[in-house]
């Protein structure tokens, strides 16, 4: 019934409704809508049917879709000059009729396609609208689950049949035909493992279709699949890699008001109105992925770039303040956290039975973190059961790439660190660095041994040559996928001493990085210390020097290899550097080891001192730089926070720690670090508005401090700990006596003399204590302190009282302006100034208070600054004309 109205519709078109001035479009659209929506209905789709019924159904009706398809191509063909009106709108309803698996219905309809491409080509010059039209839909259909292999291979040969006929479509139309073909391989690929479980099959398929889409700058598919694989990502928890993903999304937009495209905000989530606003969400959404990722330096250049925009172009300062703190944590994570290195591996897909984005190619891999080989091997061969595991890492042959079965070859690969040029030739942490060891890298390397000659049992290393492959990927590791393929590879060959070269270069650098870090770190524990330096030390555990000596120090083999001796002396200079390097790696396990592994450290010093021994009486003897030179060439973010400075110091202690203080043994501080000015180890509680002469060496004094702010106390948090405790009420501090030695210049005013000085002037003089001091302690810095159990000070340039002299009583006060010299704080009790010194009770309570704290003494052989702490301070202390004053400092605890 449908059939026989349709075709009395068809016929009315024709007679009525053709011609130019009688030509109706929209009579003519609902007629190809309505008929091929009635040939794709699902009842008519004969395939999806049993056999028995297809059968049935053949005899009865025979397959009508064919019949209304014959019409549909016919009643396009009668169109005539009418044809461009419909496109590009009848591209995909026409796709979808062609897509149907009926060969003799696809054979029939598959040349409108070229049909309509000359038609525009005629009045255009160029097909460009139906080409982007067919695109377009064909993603959508197949996706749909429409087309197959059949279709692939027909569209080709019948539309590059038609293009290589026509004069000016030969070319082009032959481009055309190229490109949908190699579109539809990819969107087959990606609809058959679209519902597979394996979602990295997926990841591959999805980059391979929004690469395609790339090259021919089709930016709304693009994007929509980089959202696809964004999901995936998400799914798989690679937040890493969704942040390359969507970063590849923000590189497309401008920092600027222009309006937003539709298809540049594909999802719900963007409120954005310009570009500028969905590029800022967007580098927010990459941060936080990064963050997660532990990819925090690329986290900074992206927060660098949209600070960027936060200060000079929408001073939104409160964005501001929150993403520069968000950077900072960033910075400390570098420093402080510990990242998990990932293995990279070589994985080789060859036989014919692959889909063929893997079919007979070759891709690094990038391993899950703590993923070793044989883990990686296991879940791989698990997504291809069917896969044979190939047992050598020689490069299949032709049989193997053409068979019909899978074979696997896996094997584990060693990136090549690109440093950064920022980086190079700096002296830059090893927390720093080790992140570019395994990210940010495109080469990598695999050595196998090779022997060349005969096997000679006394000197094998002479003849063991390396064969090495360098694997170039074609984008960086990591990026948008956890792998990605080998574009190009080299083999080259190392020479047996070459390799030794090699061997000994990497082992000196790993001792000094270990060295490094424990040096930066004292929490660090020994155990991995322990097992390098007895590695190399002990010659039962690896055989020691005697190897290459054997191999390549011989008479027999200089001669034999004359073109070595160059190679051969640079050999014999790394071995002569090693001693130095593990001569501090000794010394430092020796200060870190516990009783329990002392007999270990023992052995370790007995067999290092004969290895010396030996090494510098043949191949000379190599130094090191000081301690401090080495650390000071260091850039700052490998010195942590040394001392801080004094303007940030808690007033209850005062740090004169140097940077050699923590480092070495009996290493000398760094200059300027054993003499700082008096005022600022002074608690406020003891400074006083009348310090004329302190006053004017302010000035100087500021200097100084600006000096002393960039030597930063490596121990600060155990101190800021200490003055946690200190601060508690509910804890009494431990009492710390400070005894002060002045020696003014001008000589000291007879007692008789000295004059009481009313009003704004006047000077309080206060007893810190009046326990008898020991003897000083001779100093050893140009200025310090002397922290004794008495205290005999100095005041306004009067001597404190002698041993059972009553000290004079304070003035009485007759107005408030009477102590207005005095700082306005609590120097005693939160509410009353400080009462006047007793005379009786103090002389009574000094002699015990001498008898049960005794003085403390500095431990011999200390020769690094030592740490002042002012705790407790009840009493004021003003000091006059001691500008040139010399002190001494102790602890005394």
């Amino acid at each position: 019934v449908f059939l026989r109205a349709i075709s009395q519709y068809a016929a009315v078109l024709n007679k009525k409704f053709l011609d130019q001035a009688s030509f109706e479009l929209q009579l003519w659209n609902n007629y190809f809508h309505l008929a091929v929506a009635f040939l794709t209905q699902e009842s008519l789709q004969l395939e999806n049917f049993s056999s028995d019924k297809r059968a049935k159904i053949f005899h009865k009706y025979q397959d009508m879709r064919r019949q209304i398809g014959f019409e549909i191509r016919d009643m396009w063909y009668n169109l005539g000059p009418h044809k461009i009106k419909f496109i590009p709108e009848m591209v995909g309803p026409i796709l979808e009729m062609t897509l149907v698996p009926e060969i003799e219905l696809r054979k029939a309809t598959i040349p409108i396609f070229f049909d309509m491409m000359q038609c525009e080509f005629h009045f255009t010059r160029s097909f460009q609208r139906f080409e982007n039209e067919i695109i377009t839909k064909l993603d959508h259909e197949v996706e749909g689950g429409r087309g197959d292999e059949q279709y692939k291979v027909l569209f080709q040969k019948i539309l590059l049949e038609h293009c290589r006929k026509h004069k000016y479509l030969a070319k082009g139309g032959e481009n055309f035909v190229t490109l949908v073909v190699r579109l539809l391989e990819r969107l087959l690929d990606y609809r058959t493992i679209m519902h597979d479980e394996n979602k990295e099959n997926r990841m591959s398929c999805t980059v391979n279709v929004l690469n395609f889409y790339k090259e021919i700058e089709r930016e709304e598919m693009y994007i929509r699949y980089l959202y696809k694989l964004c999901d995936l990502h998400k799914e798989c928890d690679n937040y890493t890699e969704a942040a390359y993903t969507l970063l590849l999304h923000a590189r497309l937009l401008k920092w600027s008001e222009e309006a937003c495209a539709a298809h540049l905000t594909q999802r719900d989530g963007y409120q954005a109105a310009t570009q500028g606003q969905l590029k800022e969400q967007l580098y927010q959404e990459i941060i936080n992925y990064f963050d997660k990722g532990k990819m925090w330096e690329e986290a900074i250049i992206l927060g660098k770039e949209l600070a960027e925009q936060y200060e000079n172009e929408m001073f939104d300062f409160e964005q501001l303040s929150a993403l520069l703190r968000k950077q900072a944590q960033f910075y400390e994570n570098i420093v402080k956290v510990i990242r998990p290195k990932p293995d990279y591996f070589t994985v080789g897909y060859y036989g014919q039975a692959f889909p063929s984005f893997l079919r007979n190619k070759m891709f690094i891999y990038r391993g899950k973190e703590y993923e070793r080989w044989e883990d990686f091997e296991a879940r791989l061969l698990t997504q291809f059961p069917n896969a044979e595991k190939m047992k050598t890492t020689t490069p299949p042959s032709e049989d193997i790439k053409n068979s019909s079965g899978q074979y696997i070859q896996c094997f584990t690969v060693k990136p090549i660190l690109e440093l950064p040029s920022k980086f190079q030739n700096k002296p830059v942490s090893e927390q720093i660095v080790s992140f570019y060891t395994v990210n940010e890298v495109q080469k990598f390397q695999y050595s196998r041994p090779v022997r060349k000659g005969e096997k000679d049992p006394e000197n094998e290393f002479a003849n063991m040559w390396i064969e090495r492959t360098t694997y170039v990927t074609a984008y960086k590791l990591p990026g948008i996928l956890r792998w990605f393929e080998v574009k190009f590879f080299s083999t080259d060959e190392i020479s047996p001493v070459e390799n030794a070269m090699e061997t000994m270069q990497l082992t000196n650098e790993k001792i000094n990085n270990m060295v490094q870090r424990h040096l930066n770190d004292a929490n660090l524990p020994i155990n991995p210390l322990s097992m390098l330096l007895n590695g190399i030390v002990d010659p039962a555990v690896m055989g020691g020097l005697t190897n290459y000596e054997k191999a390549f120090f011989t008479e027999k083999y200089i001669h034999e290899h004359l073109e070595d001796q160059e190679k051969i002396e640079k050999l014999k200079d790394l071995i002569a550097w090693q001693i130095p390097y593990l001569a501090e790696g000794v010394r430092i396990h020796g200060e870190k080891v516990t009783e329990a592994l002392r007999p270990f450290h023992e052995r370790l010093e007995a067999c290092f001192k004969q290895l010396r021994e030996r090494v510098e009486k043949q191949y000379g003897v190599r130094t090191l730089p000081a301690a401090e030179e080495r650390r000071g060439s260091r850039p700052r973010s490998m010195v942590r926070s040394f001392t801080m400075p004094s303007s940030q110091r808690p007033l209850s202690v005062a740090s004169v720690a140097s940077v050699a203080s923590i480092s070495s043994d009996n290493s000398p501080s760094r200059p300027g670090s054993d003499g700082f000015a008096l005022e600022p180890l002074l608690p406020k509680k003891l400074h006083c508005k009348s310090q004329d002469k302190l006053d004017r060496e302010e000035p100087d004094r500021d200097r100084k401090d600006k000096k002393k702010d960039k030597r930063h106390s490596k121990h600060q948090e155990a101190f800021d700990k200490e003055l946690k405790a200190s601060d508690n009420p509910s804890q009494p501090p431990e009492a710390v006596i400070l005894s002060e030695t002045i020696s003014p210049l001008r000589p000291q005013r007879p007692k008789s003399q000295v004059i009481p000085i009313l009003g704004a002037e006047r000077r309080p003089t206060v007893s810190p204590g009046s326990s008898p001091a020991p003897p000083p302690v001779t100093p050893r810095a140009k200025l310090g302190f002397s922290l004794l159990m008495g205290s005999n000070l100095e005041l306004n340039g009067t001597a404190c009282s002698e041993k059972g002299e009553t000290p004079p009583p304070l003035p009485v006060k007759g107005t408030m302006a009477d102590y207005g010299n005095v700082d306005n704080q609590d120097l005693a009790s939160p509410t009353t100034p400080p009462p006047p010194p007793s005379t009786a009770a103090s002389e009574a309570s000094a002699p015990s208070a001498a008898q049960q704290d005794p003085p403390s003494t500095p431990s011999e052989g200390h020769e690094e600054a030592d740490i002042c702490r002012f705790r407790n301070c009840t009493s004021s202390s003003v000091l006059d004309g001691c500008s040139k004053s010399s002190f001494t400092q102790t602890v005394a605890l």
